[in-house]
């Protein structure tokens, strides 16, 4: 048996083209397009590559895009006071400061600043209530994702044994939140997980986001199970000096037993920049009082 590829980087571009579809209707409406502004503080390579990718989808989408440069040496207060302009100016529909910051800087402190009808990136506690009580908020972009490829790939995901191996605020408590909206059952699994690998057996679903490369292993999988695999990890190449990327899961062990899996790169990957731009949209009708086009 050989699992059935989930297509995140084809299933993103669509999601992308109905969000561009979207625009010109709320412009018309608006007077003006959905803005994202995103501030990077600090030159860490990774950062700039995903602000640039970040900014290049927006205008690509029809929206504004706002970009925000600070010096590593920017004070928390500094950073404070970009945000309180950005919560402020009516044309910014979506806020994002690209993490990691700087040490000097308290991370919480600054997502807390944010508007939470303008944190597009669902990092606030505001919108984490939201989501942990079913009411209408903003869900981080990577988890949103992966359940689009889960609802895509089989469906209703209704009374699926679920487990989301990782715990973190960004990834594993909302995926977790998502699926028991959609009437899972859910068990949140992590490094202190005893007997790891049997709880994973018993899963109908499986997200790996722990940050280990292959650290899920094919006898891991339930037979015809979904795998989403969240990790992005750089590993040694086979040639000296060369690296390449890997997931959490084992893909071609996976790949052998499970139903439906998600490759490394070009599976959840593609769907974080795409569910910001969506998010954004949605932000920017609510903010203008007007309804979400449906589909997105």
């Amino acid at each position: 048996m050989t699992a059935r590829l989930i297509d995140g980087k084809a299933f993103a571009a669509g999601l992308r083209s109905r969000v561009a579809d979207a625009v010109p209707a709320f412009t018309a409406k608006a007077g003006r397009a959905p803005g994202l502004a995103v501030v990077l503080v600090g030159e860490d390579p990774a950062s700039q590559v995903y602000v640039r990718s970040k900014g290049k989808s927006t205008v690509e989408a029809g929206m504004e895009s706002f970009e925000h440069k600070l010096s590593a040496d920017t004070t928390q207060d500094e950073l404070l006071a970009v945000v309180a302009q950005l919560n402020a100016n009516p044309e910014v529909d979506g806020i994002l400061v690209q993490l990691p910051l700087p040490k000097q800087i308290d991370e919480a402190a600054v997502i807390a600043a944010i508007d939470p009808d303008k944190d597009v990136d669902g990092f606030h506690v505001i919108n984490a209530g939201r989501l942990a009580t079913g009411a209408d908020g903003f869900v981080p972009c990577t988890p949103l994702g992966c359940v689009m490829l889960l609802k895509d790939a089989l469906g209703d995901l209704t009374g699926l044994n679920a487990v989301v191996i990782g715990r973190s605020n960004i990834v594993g408590k909302p995926m977790a939140q998502l699926l028991i909206a959609e009437s899972c059952t859910v068990t949140v699994a992590h490094s202190r997980t005893r007997d790891l690998a049997d709880v994973v057996r018993r899963a109908d679903i499986v997200v790996a986001a722990v940050g280990r490369p292959e650290m899920v292993r094919g006898d891991w999988i339930k037979p015809g199970a979904a795998v989403i695999d969240v990790g992005i990890n750089r590993v040694a190449g086979a040639e000296e000096g060369k690296t390449r990327l890997v997931g959490d899961v084992a893909f071609d062990e996976a790949a052998q037993v499970a139903g439906h899996i998600t490759p490394v790169p070009g599976g959840v990957g593609p769907m974080t920049i795409a569910c910001l731009l969506r998010n954004t949209l949605v932000a920017a009708h609510r903010r203008e009082g007007l309804e979400a086009p449906a589909g997105l």
